[in-house]
């Protein structure tokens, strides 16, 4: 990634961009190799983290804007490069009518989900400064904190995403025992009243 040394602050909003679009660019290795240059003294932090959190915020700005006004139909048809499938979307869209602002908070913390939450919330026209500013405090909360992990890992940065990796099946587990506890609560006080 020396086009990352190179380019700096603009290449890494346009790398964390395309990262949004097409999930298999991963930020577990774009962000931390940001921090590794910020500790180089070839970046620093603050701007490394406002210019991935503009990157951030537009791909998923972008993502929106396509489902909200294409709908389905244009998700589908671009499902390759997307790669999200027809179960893909209906389970997103269940999980959105259920938790919603939830969803989009911390669906920005969990790896492999960042990018397709914008899609439900297109989908079911979630007001767009709602969505922002929920999709920016999650996004700058992870660019800030893989940027710092790459930062105080040195050369090492490259080991951020076996960490990340199980950390994000964790905030998974936690979040769907989460659900489950709120479902059966909501049952139980229903059942008595």
């Amino acid at each position: 990634m020396t086009v990352l040394a190179a380019g700096g602050y603009p290449v890494l909003a346009g790398l964390v961009l395309l990262e949004n679009l097409f999930p298999p660019l991963p930020s577990e290795l774009i962000l931390p190799l940001a921090g590794f240059y910020v500790g180089q003294g070839q970046m620093n932090f603050l701007p490394a983290v406002l210019v991935s959190l503009f990157g951030s915020v537009a791909g998923a700005l972008i993502l929106y804007a396509l489902a909200r006004r294409g709908g389905r139909p244009v998700i589908l048809r671009f499902s390759r490069v997307l790669r999200v499938t027809h179960a893909d979307l209906d389970r997103a869209d269940d999980w959105f009518d259920r938790r919603g602002a939830w969803i989009v908070l911390l669906g920005r913390l969990i790896p492999g989900a960042r990018s397709l939450v914008s899609i439900p919330a297109g989908l079911s026209e979630m007001p767009v400064v709602r969505f922002t500013l929920l999709t920016t405090l999650g996004s700058a909360l992870w660019n800030a904190a893989l940027i710092g992990a790459g930062w105080a890992l040195g050369s090492n940065y490259d080991r951020v995403g076996t960490v990340v990796g199980p950390i994000g099946t964790a905030i998974v587990t936690l979040a769907a025992l989460g659900g489950l506890a709120f479902v059966v609560r909501h049952y139980r006080r229903r059942s008595r009243a």
